[in-house]
C-alpha cells in the first residue's frame, strides 16, 4: 500500500484523523484473514510476522473498531459484524479458570506457548481484552439479535473469569499474573503496583461471580502504601511507582479505558500520576542529545536495536517509540503535538507507513524497527480518541462492573462519586 505522506505543518485535526485512521488499519486490514483476530506483530512491508494472535492486542483492536465506527471509517453494521466474528473465535479459545492465554493461534484459537512456563492463563492479557469487550458491549446497545447476543456473550466471558482463584487463596494477597495446569504457579509473578494493571483490580473487585476482597487491592496491589514514590525528577513530583516512572505504557494501558480525570483513592490522584509520569519521561528524553537533536521523545516497551525492551529512563536502549508520546495526548497535549510533528519531520516522513508509525526508531544510529506491534498501535488510536471525544472513557466508566469495582475499592471518580 502506497501511503500519502503527511505534512508536518498540517492542521492538528487533519494529522490526528490520518494518524488514527492509518493506525486503525492495522486492526482492520491487518487482522487475521479468516478469524479477524489481531496479530501480535506485522512487518512494516505488510507481511505477516507471526501467526500468533495477541489477546491484549485484540482488546485494543476492539477499541479501534469502535473508534472507526464512531468516525464513520466503517459502518456501524460492519463494525458489529467484525466484533461478532472476533467474539465467536475468542469463544473457541481454551480458558484457564476463565482467563485467556497470552497468545493464541490466529486460525484455530488454540493456546500458543509464549515462554517456557507461560502456556496458559494470563490475567493481565485477559483484563486488556475485557476492556475492549466491555467498551463494545456498552457501545452496541440496540435491540437487534446480533447486539443482544454480543452483550450476553461479553457478560458471560467476564463472569466466567475466576478472579479470586488468582489470589492463590489469600483474601489479603495480590492477584497473580499467570496460572498453568502444567506448571501451576511457577511463574510466581504477583500483580503489584504501580504498573499497567490497575484495571485488573477494578474488574476483579467488580465481579459478581468471583470477586476479590478489597484487602487484595490494598495490601496486595498497593502494598499497604509502599507503591508510593513522592520523589521529584526533573522538577516534577511523581506520586507512585518506580524511580523516574518506568516505561510509559504503565500509565496508558489501563487508562485507555479507565478515565483518570478526577480518579483518586487513598494513595494518589491518578490524573496527576499520569501527567507527572509523562512529563518526567519527556524531560528525560529531551536531556539526551540524540533525541533532543530531533525533538523526539517517548520511552516505553517496544522494539529496540538489540531486541524488544521495556525502555525507560533507567533502561534506555536508544529507541524512541511513537506510541509512547502519541498515547499521552490527553496528558500533555501541547507537548505531544510537538512530538507528533517532529516525528513526521524525521528523515522526511519515513516513520509513517501503511499501518501508522513504525514501532520504534533509534536516532543515534539511524535504525528503524522492522515491525508494527499490536499493543503499541492500539493505545495510539484509543488515547487520541479519548483526548478528542472521551469515547472509550465514557463507555467503560458507565459499565456496572467498573462502577462496582471502583466503589468497592474506595475510589472517587470524575464520572461519579463512590
Amino acid at each position: 500500500m502506497i501511503v500519502e505522506p503527511l505534512d508536518p505543518n498540517a492542521p492538528l485535526e487533519t494529522l490526528l484523523d490520518r494518524v488514527q485512521y492509518q493506525t486503525f488499519l492495522y486492526f482492520w486490514e491487518g487482522a487475521h484473514a479468516d478469524s479477524k483476530l489481531i496479530y501480535d506483530k506485522r512487518w512494516v512491508n505488510g507481511a505477516i510476522a507471526t501467526n500468533m494472535v495477541s489477546i491484549s492486542g485484540t482488546g485494543f483492536g476492539l477499541m479501534a473498531i469502535l473508534v472507526a465506527a464512531e468516525r464513520q471509517w466503517v459502518t456501524r453494521a460492519e463494525a458489529l459484524e467484525r466484533i461478532v466474528l472476533i467474539l465467536e473465535r475468542l469463544s473457541l479459545a481454551t480458558r484457564y479458570h476463565g482467563a485467556f492465554a497470552h497468545m493464541v493461534d490466529g486460525a484455530s484459537s488454540e493456546t500458543v506457548q509464549f515462554s517456557q512456563y507461560d502456556d496458559a492463563g494470563d490475567l493481565v492479557e485477559t483484563t486488556l481484552l475485557l476492556q475492549g469487550l466491555i467498551c463494545a458491549r456498552e457501545y452496541f446497545t440496540g435491540t437487534s439479535e446480533a447486539e443482544l447476543a454480543l452483550r450476553t456473550t461479553v457478560t458471560r466471558l467476564f463472569d466466567e473469569v475466576e478472579w479470586n482463584w488468582f489470589t492463590r487463596g489469600k483474601d489479603d494477597g495480590p492477584l497473580y499474573w499467570h496460572w498453568s495446569p502444567i506448571h501451576n504457579w511457577t511463574m510466581n509473578l504477583p500483580i503489584k503496583g504501580w504498573n499497567e494493571s490497575l484495571s485488573a483490580y477494578v474488574l476483579a473487585a467488580g465481579s459478581v461471580t468471583h470477586p476479590i476482597k478489597p484487602e487484595s487491592y490494598h495490601t496486595g496491589w498497593a502494598r499497604s502504601g509502599a507503591m508510593k514514590n513522592g520523589e521529584s525528577y526533573f522538577g516534577t513530583e511523581l506520586p507512585l511507582g518506580e524511580p523516574l516512572g518506568g516505561p510509559l505504557f504503565l500509565s496508558q494501558y489501563s487508562f485507555c479505558a479507565l478515565d483518570p480525570h478526577g480518579l483518586s483513592d487513598r494513595y494518589a490522584d491518578y490524573w496527576q500520576q499520569a501527567v507527572a509520569h509523562t512529563k518526567i519521561n519527556r524531560d528525560y528524553c529531551l536531556s539526551v542529545p540524540a533525541y533532543k537533536q530531533y525533538d523526539v521523545w517517548g520511552l516505553t516497551a517496544s522494539e529496540a536495536p538489540n531486541g524488544y525492551n521495556a525502555n525507560s529512563p533507567t533502561s534506555d536502549m536508544g529507541a524512541i517509540a511513537p506510541s509512547a508520546a502519541l498515547s499521552s495526548f490527553p496528558f500533555l497535549p501541547k507537548e505531544v503535538e510537538e512530538g507528533l510533528r517532529a516525528m513526521l519531520r524525521y528523515e522526511d516522513g519515513k516513520l509513517f507507513g501503511s499501518f501508522g508509525f513504525v514501532d520504534a526508531f533509534a536516532p543515534a544510529i539511524d535504525w528503524l524497527a522492522p515491525t508494527y506491534i499490536a499493543i503499541d498501535q492500539g493505545p495510539i488510536v484509543a488515547m487520541i480518541e479519548n483526548h478528542r471525544s472521551g469515547l472509550l472513557w465514557n463507555l467503560f466508566m458507565k459499565a456496572p462492573e467498573v462502577r462496582r469495582g471502583l466503589e468497592r475499592l474506595g475510589f472517587t471518580s470524575g464520572h461519579y462519586t463512590a
